[in-house]
Order: C-alpha cells, then sequence, then structure tokens
C-alpha cells in the first residue's frame, strides 16, 4: 500500500517500540545496554556545553569523535550541508543496526524521540542529551545507504565520577581570555586571550566568528572564559566557550 501522511502516527509508534524494544533487549547483557548504557534524555538549564556536529554528502560528520565526561549535560548542535536528508541517532550498535532495517522499510520516517533528529538540508536541530555511563556511544545516520557509507561516530564518555572533574579534563587544553565585545547579531566575538598553542598564536585581542551564535547568548564584556577555535579557510572559528573556573 503507498505511503500516506496518515501511517506517521504507526511509524512513529513503530520506531519507538523498536528502540525500546531493542533497548530491553539489550539489557540483559553482561555490562548493560540500551538506554542506560547511552544516557538519558538532558534538561536544557542544565546544559554545560554545546558542541556543534556538521553533516554533509559526503557522508561523514564533523567531528565523528567527541569527547565527554561522565555526567555531562551536552547540546549538540547538528547541521546540514548537504543536499538530501540526515539525521544524527544515538544508540548502541544493536539498537541502531535494528533501526537501520526499519529505515530501509520506511525511508520517509521522521524522527523526534530526544536521542534523535533528522535535519533537512540547509536548516539544524539539537539533540540534549546527559552521558550517564562511562564507556562508548555510538551515533550515526540511518538514512537509507548512509550508515553503510560511513556516516557514524562515536562519543567517548570518560569515568571520571563527576561531571566538575570531567569538565576539568575537556578545559585543560583550552585558551583563556576575557570578554571585549559580543556581536549576536553577526555571530563574532572580541576576546583578548592567551597564547593559543593549537595555532602557535601569540596572545593578542581577536575576533572570531561563532560557528554556532547560540554559544554568545550569554556572554558579556568582562566575562572570563575557556575556549576553543580552529583556522577554517583563514577564518578563526569559535568552536567552544566556557566560563572560566
Amino acid at each position: 500500500m503507498p505511503f500516506t501522511p496518515t501511517l506517521a502516527p504507526t511509524l512513529s509508534a513503530l520506531a519507538l517500540a523498536l528502540f525500546c524494544n531493542a533497548a530491553l533487549a539489550a539489557g540483559t547483557h553482561a555490562g548493560g545496554h540500551g538506554a542506560a548504557a547511552i544516557g538519558q534524555p538532558g534538561v536544557a538549564a542544565k546544559v554545560q556545553r554545546s558542541i556543534t556536529v556538521d553533516m554533509d554528502d559526503t557522508m561523514r560528520y564533523t567531528p565523528s569523535t567527541i569527547q565527554v565526561g561522565k555526567g555531562e549535560t551536552i547540546r549538540l548542535v547538528v547541521k546540514n550541508a548537504g543536499q538530501v536528508k540526515h539525521e544524527l541517532s544515538l544508540g548502541t550498535r544493536k539498537e541502531l543496526l535494528a533501526h537501520m532495517e526499519l529505515m530501509k522499510k520506511f525511508p520517509d520516517m521522521e524522527h523526534e524521540e530526544p536521542n534523535q533528529i533528522t535535519v533537512a538540508p540547509g536548516a539544524q536541530g539539537e539533540i540534549i542529551w546527559q552521558f550517564t555511563t562511562a564507556g562508548t556511544v555510538e551515533f550515526a545516520c540511518l538514512m537509507p545507504g548512509h550508515f553503510e557509507a560511513g556516516m557514524r561516530g562515536q562519543v567517548k564518555v570518560s569515568g571520571q565520577a563527576q561531571t566538575q572533574v570531567g569538565q576539568q579534563a575537556d578545559t585543560s587544553q583550552m585558551t583563556e581570555g576575557e570578554i571585549r565585545r559580543v556581536d549576536k547579531a553577526a555571530g563574532k566575538v572580541t576576546i583578548k586571550h592567551a597564547e593559543i598553542k593549537s595555532l602557535d598564536m601569540p596572545g593578542m585581542t581577536m575576533v572570531f566568528t561563532a560557528r554556532d551564535k547560540s554559544q554568545l547568548d550569554a556572554l558579556q564584556a568582562g566575562d572570563k572564559v575557556k575556549f576553543s577555535v580552529v583556522s577554517e579557510g583563514g577564518k578563526m572559528v569559535l568552536v567552544e566557550i566556557q566560563p572560566a573556573p
């Protein structure tokens, strides 16, 4: 029978049932799998970091490996720079493979589960997730053919018992600085900073372009911060920023 919009609730129910059944089945194995293994939906007010994940038609994520601390609540800002629809689904390998088979049957299915996001070309979405268990959480695009083409990655969750310790480990390689000016409309921030060792750049005052404008929402002149940047086509791009301890 041809797919019609009236089947959307049924498909959503099928997707949820499959995810839950896979989680329950996997949970019987030693070490534990399923929802407990990958964490739990996060609370927006408790987000500690935003990490941008770019997707495109090369069937790759950038970055494809993400480092977090046990207990951290992360906002994954998922951007689709491609010309076709992509998604990001968090799960165990068993769950992802099972759901991939379902997607082959219903390729137009779109996700609204807290651990999954489907993003149209040129658009972006987000997942807020708390990583509660040390180990590796996998993520992948389950659109037909995308997983097989290599569109997958991993979140490495450190074994630190406390969120604060995990954060300190994550910020140890970041650069210290002071906010001088914030231009939210342009998505730019001026920072007087120490040496940026990763770029062999001496301390100075510079303007950085935020990869995600939402990173600038809570910033104001005078704030002490730690941040990381990359050089993209000669432009200095801010990829992460946090209050300095």
